[in-house]
Formats: structure tokens, C-alpha cells, sequence
């Protein structure tokens, strides 16, 4: 099914041959003698003068000897008329799937819109054209096709929308692609930062600041991004095409406990060198990468001998817990969000030592 959208006239798309023949009107030149000139026939001549054929390049060259107008003017008169009818053309038929799927990603293109990536006000049509270019495919219905390299840790209950992830994955390539990173990739270095790391999660009142700067020195662009509903990512691995790392994590209204261990977990990923192979869709979460980057990510926040003695001790008092994470150099509620998890205390008790972050938009 074809819905036809756009109000823009055919009649504002020029032929070359209208050029042509209002060149030889002016010259008096009969379309016989530019024939002749050109060493074609005369038909040859009328049927592009009368928008039935295309200037060839072949043609071009001989217009360029027989008239003394360069042949580029030509080809380039023939390569701008044949682009802006098959705009005109594509623009009046969108498929009724592309409309849809347009409507599935109103939030992605409010987001698109704020961060200036998609001009406001525009009409339906525009905006799946437009989209096309920032998602980078010649029609929104072969985002299905796609296969994304990419690392995620999500929530398997929730219910994924493959648009909307798909748009989420262009939106972090988007937001980190002006943050300037000085060097490439440092594993070193970033293991060396990981005390750092524990200071942002201590003190900071700007931790997207504080860990965008933190990582670029290792050579990683960092970046917090918004999530969707349909997109139930909570992070985001990817080396792009000129060997730059991005890592983008959400901020989804969760305990800090849930965003830092996915920041730790992020970081797992790139020392263990899981860039180097086909990243894992989320729906694997359970797989032997996942497994040994969560234990990467549970042994830099927490040293596991430490953790291996205050756990056999079994006293989770909020002293001890306090006690404990000074030695560790993190806040309290990582403690006890690992106790909980790993269900050594129940999920309902000392939530109110836990801190929840609010997602805050960093224009």
C-alpha cells in the first residue's frame, strides 16, 4: 500500500532538455542543425528537447563541441533532474509501513529534535526522509534487515521494540560523536582509573561530567543517554569504523547501585577485550561473556577476598555495611545492593541507605 503525502509539484523539476531547447531558441538554431552539429539524428534531438530521453554523457560531449557550453554543465543538469525526481517520487510513495513505524518513534524524534539532530515542524513525509539519513537506510523498513554489533546489558521482562533500539544505537553513535577523545584506546589506563572511578561515585555532583573527561583520557567517548520504552538497554558498546570506542549507559529513575555496576561492568567489556568480537545482543545476558565480565565488574568495585570475609561473618548491620564500604572506597548502597542481589539480605530491607537517580537531560 502506497500513501501518497507530499504536496510538492512535478512541475518544478526541469528537464535538461528544456535547458537545451531554450539555448538554441535563443540562438535561432533549428533542432536539425544541432543535429547536424552533433552528428545525430534529428529525432535524437526532439525527443530530448522533448523530455522523453536523457542528455547522455556521450552526448554532453558532443553538445559541449556543438554548442561551446562544457559538457559538466550538462551532466551535472542530467544528475540533478534524474536526483530530484526520484526524491519527488520516493516522496510521493511512502508505505504505509514506513508511516507506522514513524509513529512507533515519536520519542526518539522529540529526543532527535532537542538535541538540533532533526529540525522541528516538519511534515510527515520529511520526517521518514530525514530519518532515513540520520538512521542511515534507504527506507526505515530495512531496519528489521540490519544486523547492529553491540554489547547490551537489559532487563530480559521487558518487551523490545527493534526501531526504537535500533534509533537508541544511532543515538549514542550521534551524542559521542563530537566528544574529542586524545588518544586511542588505553586498557591500562583504564584499569589504573579504577580508583578514580570510586572518588566520581563518592563525591561527585557531576558524574556525567566527571567520567566523560575521566574516560576520554583512556581514549573512550562516554556518554549517559536517555532510555526509550521498547529499548530496554542499559548499556552500550561499540568500536566504530575509525577505531574510536564509544560506551553509553541509561539512566532509567534505578538505585545508583544498578547504573555504577553497569558502568563497571561497561568497563569489564573493553578490558577483557570483547570490542575485538561480534558483540552480544542483550537477549543473551546469561552467556559466558556476560558471566565473566559481571565477576571483571564485581572484583574492581568490591575486592573479592575483602567481600569473600565480611560476608562469612554474616553481619550486614548498617555499621558493619558502612564500615566495610569505607575500606572499599564506595558508598554503602553498592554493599548493599550486592547483598541483595546475591540474597544475603532480602530486596526490602535498607533501601532507604539506597540512593535512586532521577534522569536529568544534558543538553
Amino acid at each position: 500500500m502506497v500513501a501518497k503525502k507530499t504536496g510538492l509539484s512535478r512541475d518544478f523539476i526541469i528537464h535538461p532538455g528544456e535547458t537545451l531547447k531554450d539555448i538554441i531558441d535563443d540562438r535561432e538554431m533549428s533542432q536539425k542543425e544541432l543535429a547536424a552539429r552533433c552528428g545525430v539524428t534529428e529525432k535524437h534531438i526532439s525527443t530530448i528537447v522533448n523530455c522523453e530521453k536523457p542528455i547522455s554523457i556521450a552526448f554532453a560531449k558532443k553538445l559541449e563541441y556543438a554548442l561551446g557550453i562544457d559538457s559538466s554543465f550538462w551532466i551535472n543538469l542530467q544528475a540533478n533532474y534524474d536526483k530530484e525526481l526520484l526524491e519527488y517520487k520516493e516522496m510521493n510513495e511512502i508505505s504505509k509501513e514506513e508511516i507506522d513505524i514513524l509513529k512507533q518513534l515519536k520519542d526518539i524524534i522529540k529526543y532527535l529534535v532537542k538535541f538540533n539532530f532533526l529540525e522541528d515542524k516538519l511534515s510527515e513525509v520529511s520526517k521518514i526522509v530525514e530519518l532515513r539519513k540520520i538512521l542511515r537506510v534507504s527506507n526505515l523498513t530495512n531496519i528489521l534487515n540490519v544486523s547492529y554489533n553491540a554489547a547490551y546489558r537489559a532487563r530480559t521482562n521487558c518487551t523490545v521494540d527493534p526501531y526504537v533500539l535500533f534509533a537508541w544505537q544511532r543515538i549514542c553513535e550521534l551524542r559521542t560523536e563530537q566528544i574529542k577523545i586524545g588518544q586511542e584506546l588505553d586498557v591500562g589506563k583504564l584499569k589504573n582509573k579504577v580508583y578514580e572511578i570510586k572518588n566520581i561515585m563518592n563525591n561527585s555532583k557531576n558524574f556525567q561530567k566527571d567520567l566523560e573527561e575521566l574516560f576520554a583520557e583512556c581514549g573512550i567517548a562516554f556518554c549517559v543517554i536517555r532510555n526509550f520504552t521498547g529499548a530496554p538497554v542499559q548499556g552500550f558498546i561499540k568500536q566504530t569504523e575509525n577505531k574510536k570506542i564509544i560506551l553509553c549507559v541509561t539512566i532509567r529513575g534505578v538505585y545508583a547501585d544498578i547504573f555504577w555496576f553497569t558502568v563497571f561492568h561497561e568497563i569489564a567489556h573493553i578490558i577483557n577485550g570483547d570490542i575485538k568480537q561480534k558483540f552480544i545482543d542483550f537477549t543473551a545476558i546469561d552467556s559466558e561473556i556476560e558471566e565473566k565480565a559481571d565477576n571483571v565488574a564485581s572484583s574492581m568495585i568490591i575486592d573479592k577476598k575483602d567481600y569473600k570475609e565480611f560476608t562469612s561473618k554474616g553481619d550486614f548491620s548498617v555499621t558493619s555495611i558502612i564500615k566495610f564500604s569505607k575500606k572499599q572506597n564506595i558508598p554503602p548502597y553498592m554493599v548493599i545492593g550486592r547483598l541483595q542481589k546475591e540474597k544475603y539480605i532480602p530486596y526490602t530491607k535498607l533501601n532507604n541507605y539506597k540512593l535512586k537517580y532521577e534522569w536529568k537531560e544534558k543538553i
